[in-house]
């Protein structure tokens, strides 16, 4: 089966269809991909399809077949664009899922679909490995950051997490025997990392409003900001790993440029303390709490975009927000405050309010940007953290 690659996989990418045409007259394309221009030309290939049982022997006879079948033109330009782009490893994942979804389209075969993923994310540079046990084919990438929601194991000293075991629907590892097939990709040397130093410049008419409001000293205050749906779809399975991958991220420029000067001119005639507590008041009350079990069904943690986005959020969620508020408009130093079953923020100011938290001998003042019982001014501790035990999740320090 023969495929023009250029068009089987790339046309299809902008017109978002999972099943595509065998061959076109047409062997070079351009086309936008999260606001980045890609350019593929000259590209011929047949489909590799897979042997069963999945054994060693013949995912190995895979990767040979998939290495003569024409798809180093594919491999260059994915390459390419990652060279001239730098996109976060997370999007540049997105774009390999996207490749292997239009070239083997995951509903007609799971295994050549994950084999494709891996060959594409391998062959451009990323150690990733693949275990097996039965027909269930489970796929990793060499990562040194903490993930706690996913499978993970050592492997010559180096962790390695799972990129799809939510394909699965529960998979009882520990009496679950996995072989590991070791096939040698001579370019997969480097670590993947979940860190995101920019959300993707989507197309300004991906974008729709949403009102958010809430109440602070008798006025209602009203926002309308822009927002990108698809960044649901990007994050779907991000998985829970450490605050400062979440506090850290900022917002798309879209949704940051129809939000943060609206704040800016809220707080621009009010004192520093005067306007941090409108922040806290912001995130606190301008949207619905919702713990993650009632809302995702699990445990999940949600960039400051999506808090956004999303109609419900919990401590944690509203924390990322309140703490990215804090940093942008004010840049004021903090800490992360992780409770049991809580997540809080408190910031040094140039004087503490309140009872203060003290942490390598500066002094911080909590600032709760989740609803609680009864008003909860700055400096105040809710009543039902005051017994708590807490840990300092994540320091900022804007020198």
């Amino acid at each position: 089966m023969t495929f023009r690659v250029a068009i089987f996989l790339f046309l299809l990418l902008v017109a978002g269809h999972a099943a595509g045409a065998k061959s076109v007259p047409v062997n070079t394309i351009r086309f936008d991909f999260y606001g980045d221009t890609i350019s593929l030309s000259d590209l011929d290939a047949h489909l590799v399809d897979t042997q069963e049982p999945l054994t060693q022997q013949n995912v190995t006879a895979f990767y040979e077949e998939m290495n003569n079948a024409g798809f180093d033109a594919v491999v260059a330009s994915l390459l390419r664009y990652k060279q001239q782009h730098r996109p976060d490893d997370w999007i540049y994942y997105q774009l390999i899922r996207r490749t292997a979804q239009y070239l083997s389209p995951k509903d007609d075969n799971y295994h050549r679909y994950t084999l494709y993923k891996w060959y594409f994310l391998a062959k451009t540079g990323y150690d990733a490995t693949l275990t097996v046990a039965g027909d269930r084919l489970l796929f990793y990438v060499q990562c040194d950051e903490n993930i706690y929601d996913i499978p993970s194991h050592m492997r010559n000293g180096r962790q390695y997490v799972c990129l799809n075991y939510h394909d699965y629907n529960g998979i009882d590892l520990a009496n679950t025997r996995f072989t590991v097939l070791d096939i040698r990709v001579p370019e997969a040397q480097h670590g993947f990392s979940y860190k995101l130093t920019r959300m993707p410049e989507f197309s300004t008419g991906d974008y729709e409003e949403k009102e958010l409001s809430f109440d602070h000293k008798n006025t209602r205050y009203t926002f309308k900001v822009k927002l990108n749906t698809k960044v649901k779809n990007i994050f779907t399975n991000y998985p829970v790993a450490d605050y400062q991958l979440y506090f850290n991220t900022p917002l798309s420029s879209e949704t940051y440029n129809s939000l943060i000067p609206q704040l800016k001119e809220s707080v621009y005639s009010m004192g520093t303390r005067e306007g941090v507590d409108y922040l806290m008041r912001f995130t606190r009350y301008a949207f619905l709490y919702k713990p993650d079990g009632e809302h995702f069904g699990k445990e999940k943690r949600l960039l400051p975009e999506q808090t956004l986005l999303y109609e419900g959020s919990d401590c944690e969620d509203r924390a990322a927000l309140f703490f990215y508020l804090v940093k942008e408009i004010y840049a004021l130093p903090m800490i992360v405050l992780a409770y049991p079953g809580h997540v809080s923020i408190a910031v040094k100011f140039d004087k503490p309010i309140g009872t203060p938290i003290i942490y390598n001998g500066e002094k911080y003042s909590l600032c709760e940007p989740t609803p609680q019982r009864g008003d909860v001014p700055i400096g105040a501790m809710p009543r039902e953290l005051r017994s708590e035990p807490y840990e300092v999740a994540l320091v900022y320090d804007p020198k």
